[in-house]
């Protein structure tokens, strides 16, 4: 099946292909065109739009195209998705939906990423796809939602209880450079 959306992705647009691909349809095709030109390519290849405006996978109130997705293809059971839909859709809006504190961290990233000078909007995608891979991994049966874990510095109950279990990169980095003296 092929898709559309408007070139230049970020957040909602390398998120949405990244669902697609694992839970949709993982033969599926993606074609980045300028804005005007979406709905003219659509009806041409047969391909399916996702946001842009007036779309069934666009935006609709407060929700983004992610948040579509996930309804209609019945992921809300997933708890790892419902929460990447959470902090995708605070990255790629407002935030004011869920309030989730990890989307300014996710909205960076993607920032970051369309600074490194991928050549197209597929290979940025390709390269992205990680940070998704990452926070929404397959454990037995379940997914589970670790960006949360790696949002934060601490937390109060952490795995098996142990408060404190999670501990933020930069401590981690600087007990490292401690114990080599």
């Amino acid at each position: 099946m092929k898709w559309v959306t408007r070139e230049k992705v970020k957040v909602d647009r390398v998120a949405c292909p990244w669902l697609i691909r694992k839970f949709i349809d993982p033969l599926a095709e993606f074609l980045f065109v300028p804005t005007e030109q979406v709905m003219e390519v659509a009806e041409r290849e047969g391909a399916t739009p996702y946001d842009v405006k007036g779309v069934e996978f666009g935006h609709h109130g407060k929700e983004c195209s992610f948040d579509a997705l996930v309804k209609k293809h019945g992921l809300t059971s997933d708890p790892a998705i419902v929460l990447l839909a959470k902090i995708v859709n605070g990255a790629d809006t407002d935030n004011s939906l869920w309030n989730q504190p990890e989307a300014a961290g996710l909205n960076a990233i993607a920032e970051g990423f369309r600074h490194l000078g991928f050549k197209d909007d597929h290979e940025l995608i390709a390269a992205e796809s990680i940070v998704y891979d990452a926070n929404a991994w397959p454990s037995p049966g379940v997914a589970q939602p670790v960006l949360r874990a790696r949002a934060i510095s601490s937390v109060r109950n952490g795995p098996l209880g142990r408060p404190g279990c999670f501990q933020s990169l930069a401590d981690r980095q600087r007990r490292a450079c401690q114990r080599r003296g």
